[in-house]
């Protein structure tokens, strides 16, 4: 399955890139999305139009769960769904910004098995197959092995390493920040950070391709109580994300205290 689907999904990400590149982020229609969700433009939703109409079209059996699609329980009863984010990133495309990423995974039975993540704007794809490997632009991954240290480079809002989550207070480590949740699990993949967490919870097509990326790359990723990722939830929402390297990892989900989902 993964060798059949992660070509699709390739080819899905790099035309939906020029789709959502046609737009100029700042000059976007954009409006607020209800209840505080955030901001959508005009570009996320052409962007999922167009993934709708080449995935679905390719894969008539699959689900479908998308950030800028209106969800449906008809998905939990298909054992294979793409989970999909148009633009992850949102703020930073209205910003003119170049660290978005268009977010394309699909998942078997609860399992990624086939992910891409796209930034356009720096021309990196990263894609990744269950049980084959992860890549940026072909070139194989690796994540870093490093033991946590004061140098770990981690990525993280800043609201993460408030003492009120930690055990003994925050742990000190070297703090860095991405929009796109995707891309910050795909960075962790690359190796270029130690790892990542979100203690929020965390929408399902934000995650779901980069945690595959992760995974195969050699990393380890759990929710926040160091519990397995489970994908094509009835409710969307993971209880938060630790990614890293295995060593790095443990020691961040031991010093969290664990909080029920």
């Amino acid at each position: 399955m993964p060798a059949a689907d992660l070509p699709l999904l390739i080819d899905a990400a790099r035309v939906a890139g020029r789709v959502a590149t046609s737009f100029t982020g700042p000059a976007a229609q954009r409006w607020d999305k209800p209840g505080g969700a955030g901001p959508v433009t005009e570009a996320d939703l052409a962007v999922n139009d167009v993934l709708m109409s080449t995935l679905r079209t390719a894969r008539p059996d699959y689900g479908w769960l998308s950030e800028e699609t209106e969800d449906s329980a008809q998905r939990l009863a298909q054992d294979t769904v793409f989970i999909i984010d148009p633009i992850d990133g949102t703020r930073s495309f209205v910003e003119g910004g170049r660290t978005w990423a268009i977010s394309i995974a699909v998942a078997h039975r609860g399992t990624v098995t086939a992910a891409a993540v796209y930034l356009p704007r720096r021309d990196k794809l990263y894609a990744a197959g269950h049980g084959i490997g992860a890549t940026l632009n072909g070139a194989t991954l690796s994540a870093s092995a490093s033991p946590m240290s004061p140098g770990s480079k981690v990525l993280a809002a800043r609201p993460n390493f408030e003492a009120a989550h930690w055990q003994g207070g925050a742990p000190e480590i070297d703090r860095h920040y991405r929009p796109s949740l995707a891309y910050r699990l795909s960075l962790v993949g690359e190796g270029r950070f130690d790892g990542m967490l979100t203690l929020r919870p965390s929408w399902e097509w934000d995650i779901a391709a980069g945690a595959l990326i992760v995974s195969e790359a050699g990393g380890t990723i759990t929710d926040r109580n160091g519990a397995p990722l489970q994908f094509n939830n009835p409710h969307p929402t993971l209880n938060g994300v630790v990614a890293g390297g295995h060593s790095l990892h443990g020691a961040l989900v031991d010093r969290l205290i664990p909080q029920s989902s």
